[in-house]
């Protein structure tokens, strides 16, 4: 099914206040995608009329079985592009996000199985959400948020929450990455800050905002 760039954003956006909503309003939609809730509602009409969408007014929206296909393979292609990006063309991991937006409109499916392939089939990308396989299927791992670790625990970073280009720039002048294992020193009641202990460099301390958008495992 051929959609239009914005049929597919909608669609992608969906997807993503799924997984935290449930059931997506039209308000949330309008303010992910910074437009009217009109044309929102008109949007969805079309999407639903593909069978691309659950749709009933006043009751939200899911995606349909085809819908979740078409979001799947859309966000296969943006975190497969942001990984291309890190790993072969060297750029920062709070550089690739609007690059990724417009290469994963790409519809060549033999391009981007053979850039999968390139790749060597990676499972998460460089912010650490999981790559879709060709079939749909993502990898899963079980990690926690770093504001609920205990002191004493060692931990892997494995993904980060929120990845807007200001906290990727404070983690990167931090020398916090997909990959950092550090050490859970103390947590301080006051403000709820984090004293973590890197491998071979002095203890930081990790702000309450920041230790919540950290997701780390166990190690």
């Amino acid at each position: 099914m051929n959609l239009t760039v914005a049929e597919e954003n909608y669609i992608k956006a969906i997807f993503h206040l799924q997984q935290a909503e449930g059931n997506v309003s039209t308000n949330q939609l309008a303010a992910s995608l910074n437009t009217k809730p009109a044309s929102v509602t008109d949007m969805l009409k079309r999407l639903t009329h593909k069978n691309l969408l659950n749709y009933e007014p006043y009751q939200g929206v899911t995606l349909s079985k085809d819908g979740k296909k078409q979001a799947l393979t859309i966000v296969r292609k943006h975190r497969l592009w942001e990984f291309f990006l890190v790993d072969k063309l060297q750029f920062g991991w709070d550089e690739v996000h609007e690059v990724a937006e417009e290469l994963e409109h790409v519809r060549s499916k033999k391009l981007v199985d053979k850039l999968d392939a390139f790749l060597g089939h990676p499972k998460f990308d460089p912010h650490g959400d999981p790559i879709p396989d060709s079939n749909g299927i993502m990898a899963t791992i079980r990690q926690f948020n770093l504001i609920d670790i205990n002191p004493t625990a060692w931990v892997e970073v494995c993904s980060v929450g929120i990845q807007s280009a200001e906290l990727l720039e404070l983690l990167r002048h931090k020398n916090i990455g997909i990959g950092t294992i550090f050490q859970v020193i103390r947590k301080f009641d006051f403000d709820h800050s984090i004293e973590i202990s890197i491998k071979n460099s002095k203890s930081l301390n990790i702000s309450q905002q920041l230790a919540q958008a950290l997701f780390v495992k166990l190690v």
